[in-house]
């Protein structure tokens, strides 16, 4: 969804900056492209990946920051090289397990949301097919 929505975005912004109608059809397709944004079903897939990219940007950054202190603060310990080098190392492989499964919720969260929206475009397309065959 996200390359199709640049798509549009791109192709919009190709058509309006490449168009020679002028100023007036630059503003009809600016009325439009606002009267398609504040259309109820936008807002609610904006409100969506917004959503969505909050939480992932929490859980995955915060994450690999607790990750990169632990490490740091176990080879800085004090010890021989090796064991220094041993605790950095157990602590860099339960950091990146705690990395990974930050990650792993993120794209969990992602399917989650993604079925949703093909859900409704599938039952808008199933609809007629169906009374098409009656």
């Amino acid at each position: 969804m996200k390359g199709k929505a640049g798509l549009v975005i791109g192709l919009a912004a190709g058509y309006v900056l490449g168009t020679r109608a002028g100023r007036e059809r630059y503003e009809q397709i600016k009325t439009q492209a606002i009267k398609v944004w504040e259309l109820e079903p936008v807002q609610t897939q904006v409100t969506r990946v917004q959503a969505f990219g909050a939480s992932a940007l929490k859980a995955v950054p915060s994450a690999l920051w607790n990750g990169a202190k632990k490490v740091t603060h176990a080879a800085s310990e004090s010890g021989t090289a090796q064991e220094r080098a041993q605790r950095a190392g157990s602590a860099a492989k339960s950091s990146a397990k705690k990395v990974a499964d930050a990650v792993e919720d993120s794209v969990d969260d992602a399917k989650k949301a993604a079925p949703a929206s093909s859900t409704s475009s599938s039952r808008s397309t199933s609809k007629p097919a169906a009374s098409s065959g009656s």
